[in-house]
This record gives C-alpha cells, structure tokens and sequence, in this order.
C-alpha cells in the first residue's frame, strides 16, 4: 500500500510541481486520505488531488469477496481558478468521494456522477461532480502486474440541473452541451449550462 502512495504521490509531483498544502482525512473504517494544494503553477488555477483512494483497488459491490491485488485503482484531481471563491474548502468533500469506494463500495470511473450532498465550497453553486476521462494533466501510473494502472480522474463540478439532466441524457451529452455552450469548467461560480 505506501509503496504504491510513493509512486502516485511522485506521479503527482512530477505533473504538478510541488503541492504547496496538504491535509489529511481518515473516517472510521477507511485508510488515510490526503488531498493535496497545487498553486504555483503561475496559470491562475488551483489544482486539489487526492491521495490514498488508490492504495487499494475498488472492489465491484456485487463481489463477495474483494480481491486485494486485481481492480480498477484512481486518485482525482479538481481544478479550478484560483481567487474567485474559498475553494480550499473542498478538501474535505474531496477526500469523502475519495472514500467513497472504501465506504460505499461504488467503482469511480468516467462518466459516473458523485454527490456530496452539499456545496462543494461556500457558494458553490455545485453538488456534485462528473468524472471525466484520465490521461490528460496526469498521465496513468502503470505498476506491476497482476495490478491495474493508476488514474487520475478529472472531476469536473455539476449543478443540481446539469446532474440531473446527465442522468438522463447521459454524461457525454452534458460534455458535449458545456463545449458547445463555451462553458468555463473551470470557474469556481460559473452559472449552469442552458439545457433545453
């Protein structure tokens, strides 16, 4: 388990500098979760990723018996624009999806929908987040076999309306809709989509 925290943990340095705060979570019954502060990057965003939900892989629930070597195994990372909001907030949100698996057992991959149940950050006018496709701002991290590769999912904020509408319309369809819109991901106070 840390042997493979020392590789995501240098994964996550090598893609995003290094993190200039960190702050752990641990609920009953779970390992340790960090969530880890990435701002130096000079670009006016702030990277948050989790770091810990990939120590074990995520168990399909409907198995009887978790196996502790083989299944999927994913950290998430959240950007947003720094300045706009008090989005350090979130690291405790981030670290209960990051949970989620060990708490819940759900498999987070792409196109799933996690709920908080509350604002994401004080004023945040989101919930819940989409999980997007990993490979992008850091690249999976392959370990050795029998075990799955790490990735890195993308989270990316949804309204009340939007998760609503991805549920029923899928969540292509609702990245289609912020692309055609020219929706900024990114902004921590963004106003939804239009769905029509």
């Amino acid at each position: 388990m840390g042997e493979v925290l020392a590789l995501v943990e240098a994964r996550l340095l090598t893609a995003l500098g290094e993190p200039d705060a960190r702050a752990a979570v641990t609920f009953l019954g779970t390992d340790r979760i960090e969530v880890l502060r990435f701002s130096a990057g000079g670009d006016g965003l702030v990277r948050y990723a989790t770091l810990g939900m990939s120590a074990q892989p995520m168990a399909d629930p409907t198995a009887v018996l978790a196996d502790p070597v083989k299944g999927p195994r994913a950290e998430l990372v959240l950007t947003v624009r720094a300045g706009i909001a008090d989005t350090d907030k979130v690291l405790r949100p981030l670290a209960v999806l990051a949970a989620s698996p060990q708490v819940e057992g759900v498999v987070v991959a792409p196109g799933a929908s996690l709920d908080v149940g509350e604002p994401l950050w004080p004023e945040a006018p989101f919930t819940s987040v989409l999980v997007a496709q990993s490979g992008g701002l850091v690249e999976d991290l392959d370990l050795e076999e029998p075990m799955e590769p790490v990735r890195f999912l993308p989270l990316l904020p949804m309204t009340p309306n939007e998760a609503a509408w991805k549920r029923v319309h899928g969540a292509q369809a609702l990245e289609e809709r912020w692309l055609a819109k020219g929706t900024d991901l990114r902004d921590p106070l963004r106003r939804p989509v239009t769905l029509d």
